[in-house]
């Protein structure tokens, strides 16, 4: 994935990207921006693929 679709966003690592990936297309762009919401309300700066696990599992993914 490249990074400038992360320009203007959280920073994220490779491995919170690639757990984005696996998410299906047609609804990856809310999965991302609630995922960067629950980033900024824990205070975080950087996405974590444990971040991405965490807002799975309470989505009910």
């Amino acid at each position: 994935m490249s990074d400038l679709n992360f320009i203007d966003a959280l920073q994220w690592t490779d491995e919170a990207k690639e757990k984005l990936q696996n998410i299906p297309f047609f609804v990856r762009a809310q999965a991302r921006a609630r995922i960067e919401q629950l980033a900024r309300e824990a205070d975080q700066k950087i996405v974590t693929a444990d971040l991405v696990e965490q807002a799975r599992l309470e989505f009910g993914q």
